[in-house]
């Protein structure tokens, strides 16, 4: 599945709810599908700046894609990690560098999100986004 047809599923699945606290309760249900994160790799040189919560992320570059997880202390900001590892995880880095996030804004979360949690929401993808160009420059560097 492609990272636009997974961006169309997730926005599909939130157009089932009209209501707010439907739509957390999937965010959190997204959560609880998450896969575990690595303990291993719960290290501050993880740790994603700029979340009110606890967040980290890491990341490996196998078979020319990247492999994505994340997880944090909070359980809302954990289902977005999970959104996010879902929709890029298993990508290439062209294929995560050519796809902005637009789901998010067609699912509405943006807007109901304070802007410390937009902060850190921001925070996350940039940090997929720099996964994505280091893993590009060592896949371009091998190569040479």
């Amino acid at each position: 599945m492609t990272i636009k047809e997974k961006q169309e599923k997730l926005v599909e699945e939130f157009s089932l709810f009209e209501d707010w606290e439907d739509k957390y309760k999937l965010i959190i249900e997204k959560a609880k599908e998450a896969e575990p994160f690595p303990e291993e790799e719960r290290t501050e040189k993880n740790k994603i700046d700029g979340c009110q919560s606890q967040v980290w992320f890491t990341a490996k570059f196998e078979d020319g894609k990247v492999k994505l997880w994340a997880d944090s202390d909070a359980v809302l900001v954990k289902g977005m990690t999970a959104m996010l590892v879902y929709v890029y995880s298993g990508h290439t880095p062209d294929e995560i560098l050519s796809s902005p996030p637009e789901f998010l804004n067609k699912i509405g979360i943006t807007e109901h999100l304070s802007p410390t949690r937009k902060n850190g929401l921001n925070a996350m993808l940039k940090q997929i986004q720099l996964y994505a160009l280091a893993f590009k420059a060592l896949g371009n560097k091998k190569k040479d």
